[in-house]
């Protein structure tokens, strides 16, 4: 968020009042406009979502109720605030919009410095809320995603491949011998060795789709959507040869005198209705494969 404006979306089927709420906004604001609520639930899901939705009550085929209902009953959509810009200023009105799940209300004719005002206000709750979701994703250690996050993509990847009957490929590596680096070198150092893994990790999984996290303790995952069993052991060795390469000394280590990583990488087509259950122990299976044949080295299937 700190890279890019806000994005707020104003629905409203009178162009003179999207003309003046986006005149009063747009220095603050990336503004985007709907003059119907099909449009604007449209809109809302688009990669780019809102961070606000400015909504208008009384428009024409689907009012503002309704798109509000069907943003709140919407996973993708549920979390952003909207607030009601409306005439309707009967109780009866507003108890109706919050129990849809809207943020606020600001009746017409509405003064401007109080939707600049709540608009900042709902802006920065908005933004502290993402803030705190996305720092319970990641690692604290290594900053990278941790275990939650990567559940939580394997199972939406895992369905959507299903949905697709597209290939679902799982990298699971493993730093050789991390204990007995801890025990001669310190934790403070072990702690840099992980970093440096999760660094080369982000660096191996280069495309949008592609998520690398901390699965638990030494152990790295990345998951790779639409991506063949060669493309996936491609990226596999490149970490692998990526981890060598940065020399880290590990005398105590009896397959190389520095840092290495063992890694099984596996790829599968989801049946419908299917878990990924398969998926990770085929790659658990194969890392074992690869540290049980001496380490240092990638299996796959």
């Amino acid at each position: 968020m700190a890279d890019r404006k806000p994005l707020i979306l104003v629905v409203d089927d009178n162009p003179v009042n999207i003309h003046v709420l986006a005149q009063a906004l747009q220095a603050e604001y990336t503004v985007k406009i709907a003059t119907d609520g099909l449009k604007a639930v449209e809109l809302a899901h688009h990669p780019e979502k809102p961070d606000l939705i400015l909504l208008d009550v009384m428009m024409p085929e689907m009012d503002g109720y309704e798109v509000c209902q069907r943003l709140k009953e919407s996973k993708a959509t549920k979390n952003i605030p909207i607030i009601f810009v409306t005439a309707k200023n009967e109780v009866g009105d507003e108890e109706h919009g919050f129990n849809l799940g809207a943020a606020d209300y600001i009746t017409k004719p509405f003064a401007i410095p109080i939707v600049r005002a709540r608009v900042g206000n709902h802006i920065k709750l908005k933004l502290k809320t993402d803030l705190l979701e996305s720092l319970a994703s990641l690692d604290g250690l290594t900053g990278i995603y941790n275990r939650r996050r990567f559940d939580e993509a394997l199972d939406k990847e895992w369905r959507r491949a299903a949905r697709n009957q597209a290939p679902l490929s799982l990298i699971m590596a493993d730093v050789d011998y991390f204990k007995l680096y801890n025990d001669l070198y310190g934790h403070g150092l072990g702690d840099e060795c992980l970093q440096n893994m999760a660094a080369l990790l982000t660096r191996t999984a280069t495309r949008p789709g592609d998520l690398a996290a901390r699965y638990g303790g030494e152990e790295f995952v990345i998951l790779l959507p639409e991506t063949s069993p060669s493309g996936a052991s491609k990226l596999a060795e490149r970490f692998r040869a990526s981890v060598e390469a940065l020399k880290r000394p590990h005398k105590d280590s009896s397959t190389s005198d520095y840092v290495t990583v063992s890694v099984g990488c596996a790829t599968m087509i989801p049946l419908p209705g299917s878990d990924p259950a398969g998926l990770l122990q085929a790659a658990d299976r194969l890392l074992y494969q690869a540290k049980h044949e001496g380490r240092n080295r990638v299996k796959y299937e």
